[in-house]
């Protein structure tokens, strides 16, 4: 079955993490360094294991966020500027990727409707299809810079990421909406890009529903009933966001799927009990709360400064999502539903957004 994930960082991985990723996942462990394995983990996601699984849509990010104390990822930034100048970078990598023709961008219905058909028979050499989003909207200058980012391709964006952007309040802190994110929202709002609620605070998540009325959706979310803590989505945000038609992607990060996880310690010095069955129980936790499965679907956030020891264990590399289709169908969901999750249902909510 056609996968589409909507959250993928790969223009970090292959400049911020200096990864080539048209080569399979194993090889790119091999190149990645003690030091850098033991920072971001063993290799997940490349267009070799995307090819393999299936996954033939990605929502593709450009990632760069104000935040000076940032040690970590080394996509926290001093300026927004620079956060703009680090986008524009991650943006030109899919530029590249696109001339080389190893995928191709999808910006309305129509490019959604070739790959999504040129993807149920793919061939070796078929391209993936690119949604272009955005983590974190410090990249956007302001409501001015939203008709360029537009033009080059960009059809999603959060509004915060970890910490305090220049918009809003994000995961860790306290707070709600600044100032200067209202006339963005408009912005936004204006040019059809849907707001992805992902990294708001429970102040800010409602404060958005509250002044903007355009479409939305969260990429890589999870259930706050499973596994507690402020990174996810409470039952009453689930219903939020499906009542405005939106879709919420299950991401496969083990601290979002185990209530166990030690965020302090080490991932390659412990073992998730999460397995593609955990995975399962957030997509059903939010089917069952709608009493629909229309809002469920995959957002894996794989490789996004995290990597396999991270991840479900019995996950390799991303081209095991497929195993998610037989784990579905055996806790009772039709054929239509299995689709639905793992692709159907996003290419709905593009296509009533774009029209």
């Amino acid at each position: 079955m056609l996968i589409i994930d909507s959250h993928l960082d790969l223009a970090f991985n292959a400049l911020q993490l200096n990864r080539d990723l048209t080569l399979p996942a194993a090889t790119v462990r091999t190149h990645d360094s003690v030091a850098h394995h033991e920072a971001y983990g063993a290799c997940t996601t490349t267009f070799p294991e995307l090819r393999r699984g299936g996954i033939g849509i990605v929502f593709g990010t450009v990632m760069s966020r104000l935040d000076p104390n940032d040690r970590w990822t080394r996509t926290g930034m001093y300026t927004q500027d620079q956060c703009y100048a680090v986008g524009r970078g991650h943006a030109a990598y899919y530029q590249v990727m696109e001339r080389q023709g190893l995928l191709r961008f999808i910006r309305n219905s129509r490019d959604l409707d070739q790959m999504a058909a040129a993807w149920q028979h793919p061939q070796a050499d078929t391209p993936f299809g690119l949604v272009l989003a955005m983590e974190s909207a410090d990249p956007i200058l302001g409501p001015d810079n939203v008709q360029e980012w537009y033009d080059l391709g960009l059809r999603v964006v959060s509004i915060s990421h970890y910490g305090v952007s220049a918009y809003s309040h994000g995961t860790g802190t306290e707070g709600g909406l600044l100032p200067t994110a209202k006339p963005l929202l408009d912005a936004l709002r204006a040019a059809r890009i849907i707001v992805d609620m992902t990294h708001l605070t429970d102040q800010a998540h409602w404060e958005v529903l509250e002044c903007y009325d355009g479409p939305v959706c969260a990429s890589h979310h999870n259930c706050r009933a499973l596994v507690p803590g402020q990174r996810q989505l409470s039952n009453e945000m689930i219903r939020s966001i499906a009542e405005r038609g939106g879709v919420i992607g299950t991401a496969l990060d083990a601290w979002m799927l185990d209530p166990g996880w030690k965020r302090k310690t080490p991932a390659n010095q412990q073992r998730t009990a999460a397995t593609l069955e955990t995975v399962a129980d957030h997509i059903d936790h939010t089917a069952q709360l709608m009493g629909t499965a229309r809002h469920c679907g995959i957002g894996t956030d794989l490789d996004g400064g995290y990597g396999q020891e991270q991840s479900p264990r019995d996950l390799n590399t991303i081209a095991d999502l497929q195993n998610l289709a037989p784990i579905l169908s055996q806790r009772g969901y039709s054929t239509a539903d299995v689709e639905g999750i793992l692709a159907g249902n996003w290419i709905n909510l593009l296509k009533e957004v774009w029209g």
